[in-house]
């Protein structure tokens, strides 16, 4: 696997002169050959924007992967059969690139370009923690302690090691971002997050190290207490105002990914959602979605539809529900892209549910599950413009369940689990993982993650499965290596797999993942 940087060519060239005539010949001055200070705020940007999934990876990456295996989408075409789990080999190559090419080798640079407790180091610390836990999430071991070294074979990594370091970035990251001067503000006018807030990004730091504490929970409590507790001591995202959301342009390929790919109709909601957001009666429904272009109703598809099922016209596109008007509307005649609209990163309702879990695993979260519990429902409902504060009361209070959504297969109700706080530990840790997964959408990567770490919320088994590992009834676990590794690391994809501890397949558990 050749991971060189962006950068190791061009030093290359540089070393190829035998003369200085040589070297003034055949040096192409409109290429970086020194990096300064002054290319460290593009980089980082180019980072940040390259690790949340830019237009050009998004569909092949994201939507027509992570999106519909948390289902909350499903596939309206018989074009790609990714929702019935039959993979496309060329795609997981494409998550590679995005990490190992167009994310690492640009925060590298950062680091061997600042001091090491520089706020510029901090923060390319805490975006490599984002990039690198989405990509070990997908498929296990990868290649991790030497990603974007200029070697043609980089060594895999297991999954205990990685996050272990995870947590000392994150930690050592915090560390320096709060021994700077008050009001410090780091890649202003570039960093397209939090616009240089040294305070949102420590917020931001350690709403990640929680997330990625809970990940572990289940097969190394005792640290995942010590990272948890940890984390809330030293500062979440409490309020919307801490939320990290990434600035959108129409330059280049750097529009909102979900807007572009909605354009293209191809996807609806899925019934999965349906079933929730429906028996509810969730105000939020209006708003990740809006009512079909036939019929003007909230329509739903089931996932792993046959390719019969999707012959019929009430399973096509313009029978169902498209993404809201956050991310496109119809005009009369076309579906418009609001392609600038922020992309989100992580939000404050997300720490309150991972909140009122620790809380339940008896670990310290500065408050009460029930109470952390329903803080996230309110501050989700806030998030998307809901702030009637009777009409939360009343959600958070419903004994509503989820009902049958009303689809082409006729299916029940998906669970009947309510929103009122529950009085079993069981039944609270479901609502938890329920109304996390309603409060995190449309991160169809975060949400695959948590279901397979927790079960929950609970959802429909495929219609139809084309992948023989995964039979139906079960749910798929990772994706399996790019083929592009058997062919520039093969030996060190064997002994990766060999750490996977399993079958390079889309059944094959991670480390964490145990239940």
């Amino acid at each position: 696997m050749k991971k060189s940087t962006l950068f190791t060519s061009l030093f290359a060239l540089s070393l190829l002169s035998c003369t200085k005539d040589f070297q003034d010949i055949n040096t192409d001055p409109n290429n970086i050959t020194v990096i300064t200070q002054r290319e460290l705020p593009f980089m980082f940007a180019k980072a940040q924007s390259s690790a949340a999934m830019n237009r050009s990876f998004y569909q092949t990456v994201q939507n027509l992967g992570p999106d519909l295996y948390a289902q909350y989408f499903a596939l309206t075409t018989n074009s790609f059969s990714t929702d019935r789990y039959l993979l496309t080999p060329d795609w997981q190559r494409r998550f590679w690139t995005v990490i190992y090419v167009d994310t690492a080798p640009q925060l590298k640079s950062i680091l061997e370009n600042t001091e090491s407790k520089s706020g510029e180091a901090a923060l390319a610390n805490i975006m490599w923690v984002y990039a690198f836990h989405r990509l070990t999430d997908q498929f296990g071991p990868i290649p991790y302690f030497g990603a974007a070294e200029a070697n043609d074979v980089i060594p895999y990594d297991d999954m205990d090691k990685i996050y272990a370091d995870f947590f000392e970035k994150l930690t050592t990251a915090v560390a320096n971002l709060k021994a700077l001067p008050a009001g410090t503000k780091i890649f202003q006018g570039y960093d397209l997050i939090f616009d240089g807030n040294t305070e949102n990004w420590i917020r931001f730091a350690n709403s990640l190290r929680l997330r990625l504490a809970l990940r572990i929970a289940n097969v190394d409590a005792n640290q995942a207490k010590v990272e948890a507790e940890a984390a809330v001591a030293a500062g979440l995202m409490s309020s919307n105002t801490h939320n990290a959301s990434m600035l959108k342009s129409l330059s280049g390929n750097d529009t909102n990914g979900l807007a572009q790919v909605a354009v293209w109709n191809e996807f609806s909601m899925s019934s999965t959602i349906a079933s929730y957001l429906k028996g509810y009666a969730d105000p939020r429904l209006g708003i990740y979605f809006q009512p079909s272009y036939i019929g003007k109703a909230f329509n739903s598809v089931r996932n792993g539809a046959t390719a019969t099922d999707l012959g019929n016209v009430r399973n096509q596109s313009g029978s169902n529900s498209n993404v809201g008007t956050y991310w496109v509307r119809y005009s009369g005649v076309a579906i418009e892209g609001n392609f600038t609209q922020n992309f989100h990163v992580m939000c404050a309702a997300e720490s309150f549910f991972l909140r009122a879990e620790g809380a339940l695993n008896g670990w310290n979260m500065g408050g009460e599950a029930k109470q952390l519990y329903e803080e996230g429902v309110k501050t989700s409902m806030e998030q998307w413009g809901v702030t009637d504060a009777t009409q939360i009361s009343n959600y958070i209070a419903s004994n509503h369940v989820p009902i049958a959504p009303d689809d082409y297969h006729n299916s029940p109700a998906v669970a009947n689990i309510p929103v009122k706080w529950a009085t079993s530990v069981a039944e609270q840790r479901e609502q938890i993982g329920v109304q996390k997964w309603l409060a995190i959408y449309p991160n169809g990567m975060e949400a695959w993650a948590e279901y397979r770490r927790t079960g929950f919320p609970k959802m429909y088994a495929l219609i139809q499965s084309d992948n023989a590992d995964l039979p139906i009834g079960t749910f798929i676990k990772r994706l399996p290596y790019p083929l592009t590794e058997a062919t520039d690391n093969l030996v060190e994809l064997s002994k990766g797999r060999a750490l996977l501890g399993g079958t390079d397949n889309a059944a094959t558990k991670l480390w964490w993942d145990v239940d």
